[in-house]
């Protein structure tokens, strides 16, 4: 499979609509700008986005900049726009059976009698929101392993924010063998429930959908808009002009690798 390398994160070159078909079995992660930043001093969050079998744009800008790095994407794949396309396109579909977990109290659960009503048919076995800091509570995320395992649920969607949510799925897949997808969706699960509202169209296409996730929620979302995320341009900047190093692999620099790329088994 062709990918993208933008800093230390190589994307999966694929449209949606290939993405729906091949997408059988693995980890699903969709890297925004936020979590690109993220990984240029988190470790444990960079080895776990290189395990994942899919890796797929989130990002308009970072969609831009592979385009401006010469090795242009075939689109983006925003999460909150995948998953109802996934659930749709397997609507007719009795062996996909997902379950939710994530979101405030309660929002899962009218995520899930939303999406069964849409679908006409019970897809969404099973939803959950967990308490605050549950990663760390032992009982708690012994329950969960129960709950999922007995729903029969084979795709989980797990919406706790990142990098908590891949962090948890890395830690605790091999406790539900059941399941063969696993999706790391951020707020996807408000997005279903209709509790949060994404941006209209003509804000997603002139790149503005970042700001109108600041307007809705200015204090929360400050210091990941306008403290963090600004890094990215210096960082991109520095691949431009060859001079970008992986700060996990000192020795890698920010050229495309050639014709012999070694590609992941999905």
């Amino acid at each position: 499979m062709n990918k993208s390398k933008i800093l230390n994160v190589e994307i999966d070159n694929l449209s949606q609509e290939e993405l729906l078909a091949q997408l059988k079995r693995g980890v699903l992660v969709t890297p925004n700008v936020d979590q690109v930043v993220k990984m240029q001093h988190d470790r444990e969050f960079y080895d776990i986005t290189r395990r994942a079998e899919w890796v797929v744009c989130d990002s308009k800008i970072l969609y831009l900049c592979t385009v401006l790095a010469g090795r242009p994407l075939k689109g983006v794949i925003p999460g909150s726009s995948f998953f109802p396309a996934f659930y749709e396109y397997h609507k007719d579909d009795p062996d996909c059976r997902i379950f939710l977990l994530g979101a405030m109290d309660g929002v899962a659960q009218k995520a899930m009698a939303r999406i069964n009503e849409k679908v006409g048919r019970r897809m969404v076995v099973g939803a959950y929101s967990p308490s605050y800091g549950f990663e760390k509570k032992q009982e708690e995320n012994e329950e969960i392993h129960r709950m999922i395992n007995e729903s029969g649920a084979n795709v989980v969607l797990v919406g706790v924010g990142c990098p908590k949510q891949e962090k948890w799925i890395d830690a605790h897949k091999t406790q539900m063998p059941g399941v063969d997808i696993w999706m790391a969706l951020g707020a996807t699960i408000d997005f279903e429930a209709g509790n949060v509202k994404r941006a209209p169209r003509i804000w997603q296409k002139l790149y503005l959908e970042w700001f109108y996730r600041f307007l809705q929620e200015p204090r929360r979302m400050y210091k990941r808009y306008f403290v963090d995320d600004p890094k990215f341009f210096w960082y991109f900047l520095k691949q431009l002009l060859g001079a970008y190093k992986n700060p996990f692999e000192p020795n890698e620099n920010s050229h495309w690798e050639g014709e012999g790329e070694k590609e992941k088994t999905h």
